[in-house]
């Protein structure tokens, strides 16, 4: 599913973010950008040690905030490291850590002359963020920096399993 806002493109596809090609992809890293379970692991996995070895320079990585890696042996030729904010009971500052974790990664995107960026379903797994509203919290923040903003021309986001497609499909469709 594809939806035009302002001079940019918002996508939805259901598939596997390592495989894609837009100039970056998003990892949903943890605080110690150390690899783990997940997209985390898989993009670690297919991306070779070259990041690893940067995210080892680095040394971490606060909630809401992102940092930059090579793509190592990725199509894309950038990773962004964001932490999304591990879901407690929806009182802990949980939506605006994970709305910024997802701007932060698009700022530094744009910082770095980039035009397109694939992000995951980020804190919806290990992290227990209940998905409907990471979607619809995913869905805003991107469409909010694409009306605003003329320098990212695409974001994606490739979705893991058909559920987690289909809820973000439904809450795009809500805000369209």
């Amino acid at each position: 599913m594809e939806v035009k806002i302002a001079n940019g493109t918002l996508a939805l596809v259901e598939g596997n973010i390592t495989c894609e090609e837009t100039d970056a992809i998003v990892n949903a890293a943890n605080t110690r950008l150390m690899g783990g379970a997940g997209v985390d692991g898989a993009i670690h996995r297919a991306g070779g040690p070259s990041i690893m070895e940067e995210c080892r320079k680095i040394g971490g990585c606060p909630t809401g905030q992102a940092v930059i890696t090579t793509g190592g042996d990725l199509k894309a030729k950038y990773v962004i490291h964001t932490v999304g904010p591990i879901y407690q009971d929806g009182t802990k500052g949980e939506a605006e850590l994970l709305k910024s974790a997802y701007l932060s990664s698009i700022k530094l995107a744009s910082t770095k002359g980039l035009k397109s960026i694939s992000f995951p379903a980020i804190s919806t797994g290990a992290y227990a963020y209940p998905l409907k509203e990471a979607a619809q919290i995913a869905l805003k923040t991107a469409m909010d920096y694409l009306r605003e903003y003329s320098d990212i021309e695409l974001i994606r986001f490739v979705l893991f399993g058909r559920k987690t497609y289909d809820t973000f499909r439904e809450e795009l469709r809500k805000l369209i």
